[in-house]
């Protein structure tokens, strides 16, 4: 049995690359899911001597089975947001504690203790609906924060207007994350001259808005917000781990994920570094459901391992996760 503190532990490439390759093996043995695709593909633990060789489950498997490596009760089942009438991605959670401790660290990670901060959620559209993994990250957030002026803000955005104002005036650490869309509006009304809050979009228009791509998105909100940088998260619905960018448009994985890419015109061809691909994550906290994921994301790696998304493929859902259409 994989211990999940191990995975929250991985301090160097080689913890990682020795960590991915072990719960490929459990996976394997325990997902009935991943098994059959890995079984179609030839693909058996004897085969996989290094993570290029594991191979990525197609993301749309979280819309038509149940992705799980672990015979424990479901506790959460978190879903992605859709348009009317369309089938959504469900990912079942047995273990909510590996969650919190996957989202509570990675932020450590990027940003340090959460107590320090005063949380500011504009994210209306995932308030509406039920299971997003996103609003039970951050109302977490809110609570670990231990700032009473910490929140959710729905409709009343006067009152978001002038708790941001008087918040940075007096000094103190804000985080505003925020749907693109509403962020937009919020700067369409209000003017701002922040020196101490950051400003995070967790991208999507969800309909609202046309799409835009991420240089045009963050000019506008620079100049809005008044600051000289625009962070992005990257997550979804079928990963329990987040990706942090402070401004330059390039994410950074938290120790237990790594992003790859694979050839655009041949899914089960990984690609070097600098060349625009699919998508493909390894997200460890996965655990109970599936660490290995072909995304419908195109993106680029840097050659420090950091990536850009850059759209998605055609076919594919404009869903809720960090996406910028070209």
């Amino acid at each position: 049995m994989i211990n999940t503190q191990d995975i929250f532990s991985i301090s160097s490439e080689d913890d990682f690359n020795a960590m991915a390759l072990e719960i490929f093996k459990f996976q394997f043995e325990t997902n009935s899911v991943y098994r059959s695709f890995c079984d179609l593909l030839y693909k058996h633990p004897s085969d996989i001597k290094r993570i290029e060789d594991i191979p990525f489950l197609p993301i749309q498997f979280f819309k038509s089975h149940q992705v799980l490596s672990s015979n424990d009760p479901i506790e959460a089942i978190f879903s992605s947001s859709g348009t009317t009438g369309s089938i959504t991605s469900k990912h079942y959670v047995t273990d909510l504690n590996v969650y919190k401790e996957s989202f509570r660290k990675g932020f450590q990670q990027f940003y340090g203790n959460i107590e320090d901060y005063v949380i500011l959620a504009l994210l209306p559209s995932y308030l509406e609906r039920q299971g997003s993994s996103l609003i039970y990250m951050v109302n977490d957030m809110i609570q670990q924060s231990k700032h009473p002026e910490s929140g959710f803000y729905l409709d009343n955005v006067s009152e978001l207007k002038e708790q941001l104002i008087s918040l940075d005036s007096q000094g103190k650490k804000v985080l505003l994350i925020g749907v693109s869309f509403a962020l937009l509006d919020l700067v369409e009304q209000y003017q701002f001259q922040l020196n101490n809050t950051i400003i995070m979009e967790t991208g999507g228009m969800k309909g609202r808005r046309k799409e835009l791509v991420r240089a045009e998105l963050h000019a506008i909100l620079k100049q809005g917000f008044g600051v000289l940088h625009i962070h992005s998260e990257y997550g979804m619905t079928e990963l329990l781990s987040q990706a942090y960018s402070k401004g330059n448009g390039n994410f950074e994985c938290s120790n237990w994920m790594r992003v790859l890419t694979r050839d655009p015109e041949d899914a089960l061809t990984l690609q070097s570094h600098e060349k625009t691909g699919g998508i493909n994550v390894i997200d460890l906290a996965n655990i109970n459901s599936c660490s290995f994921i072909a995304t419908q994301d195109l993106g680029r790696i840097a050659l420090d391992g950091s990536f850009e998304i850059i759209g998605r493929f055609d076919s594919s859902d404009i869903r809720g996760c960090n996406l910028m259409v070209l």
